[in-house]
């Protein structure tokens, strides 16, 4: 009796939409003002207890079990939840620190594998044709999303304002469409390093078939094992989140040991304006060890590496339509997604999608590029960022 009155709170002060439970005696309960947004239908009791050890956890395995269910879209209900002071997301009593995780390199690995060792096949499936699997660059705002992804590659390189023959390390360099373009389009020397068997083997055929085996080359190794020459540029996207809190000074000091002296670094990752954070779910099922850094912690790491801040740029809103994008492509090919998994893992993969797009459209989580030198801030970059943006 006491859970039900704690859960009914729960659920009245949640959300800044209107919106209509159903609990498992199948009274329905309206909350806020006007025609309910959202529908949800709460199949089977949910233990408070549960619900204080980790929010995140219990509801997100309560959807994808159905014993609930949400009527309408989940990205905007979240996105409801993270705009309510008073939601579970926010209020403190409902929150908890995570034990802390482990980044040795036989954990990333199997942290990497995980996740995208779901196979080629399963990307391919809602990805675009560059098989980019990170925030897009939306110059134009009917640009498709294989236009903006491949807009995100260019604004990486010519933040850079590469030289022709000089060497790139792309770290975590995913399916490869960033080091390709680099030697293919900017005449660079590129390496692409990754942990994921399915990004390497892709990768590795790409080189291949595009005819360029003595200009770029992938590597399947830990990124702090590379026995290579400092490079002039690095580009590392969408990796810092994987490296855990305790890492994420290795992580810079090593961009830093791999740059030439003056060299250009290029880091675009998801980074909380409010301060790093994990989360329970996401965990232990989407990215198991991934922490979302603090901008300011990111900033000491940098500069306690000996690099300097050349640029800052916020994608947020970029992320979130990009994730919007993604959910609309899973939802289309959701017959072949059958022929792979369970409705277990289209929900729980469903969740994850709109729950990150609220989240960035929140402003609770924010994608951001840091374009950092080694040595006194752009030095052998333009006087101006004018030069990012010319073809």
């Amino acid at each position: 009796m006491l859970d039900n009155m704690i859960f009914k709170q729960l659920m009245k002060h949640s959300f800044t939409i209107p919106v209509e439970v159903t609990y498992p005696n199948g009274k329905t309960e309206k909350y806020g003002n006007g025609a309910p947004q959202v529908k949800i239908k709460v199949n089977e009791k949910i233990p408070v207890k549960d619900l204080l050890r980790n929010a995140s956890i219990t509801l997100g395995e309560a959807y994808m079990d159905k014993k609930i269910e949400v009527s309408g879209s989940l990205q905007v209900l979240i996105n409801s939840a993270y705009e309510s002071a008073n939601s579970f997301l926010n209020n403190n009593k409902f929150k908890r620190f995570l034990p802390k995780q482990s980044h040795s390199e036989e954990s990333s690995k199997n942290d990497v594998q995980s996740h995208y060792d779901l196979g080629n096949d399963f990307y391919k499936l809602w990805l675009d044709k560059t098989m980019t699997y990170s925030c897009a660059y939306f110059e134009k705002p009917d640009d498709s999303l294989e236009e903006a992804q491949m807009n995100k590659v260019h604004h990486i390189l010519k933040k850079l304002d590469p030289k022709p023959g000089s060497s790139l390390l792309d770290i975590g360099c995913g399916w490869g469409t960033l080091m390709l373009t680099a030697a293919r389009e900017y005449n660079m020397n590129v390496v692409g390093i990754t942990l994921s068997e399915e990004q390497y083997n892709a990768v590795k055929q790409r080189i291949k078939d595009e005819g360029l085996e003595g200009q770029a080359e992938v590597l399947l190794e830990d990124y702090r094992e590379l026995d290579r020459l400092p490079f002039d540029y690095i580009t590392s996207v969408g990796m810092f989140e994987h490296v855990g809190e305790e890492n994420l000074g290795e992580y810079f000091n090593t961009i830093s040991r791999y740059l030439k002296s003056n060299g250009v670094a290029l880091i675009h990752g998801i980074t909380r304006q409010q301060g790093g954070a994990y989360n329970g779910w996401i965990n232990k099922y989407i990215f198991p060890g991934g922490y979302v850094p603090g901008l300011n912690e990111n900033l000491t790491h940098i500069i306690e590496s000996g690099m300097q801040v050349a640029d800052i740029e916020m994608l947020r809103r970029h992320y979130q339509r990009t994730l919007e994008m993604w959910t609309d492509n899973f939802h289309k090919v959701l017959p072949e997604v059958r022929k792979m998994h369970d409705e277990r893992f289209i929900r729980m993969w469903d969740l994850y999608l709109q729950a990150c797009a609220a989240s960035f459209e929140s402003g609770n989580i924010d994608v951001i590029q840091y374009l950092i030198s080694k040595g006194p801030s752009a030095r052998t970059l333009p006087m101006t960022r004018d030069y990012m943006y010319k073809d």
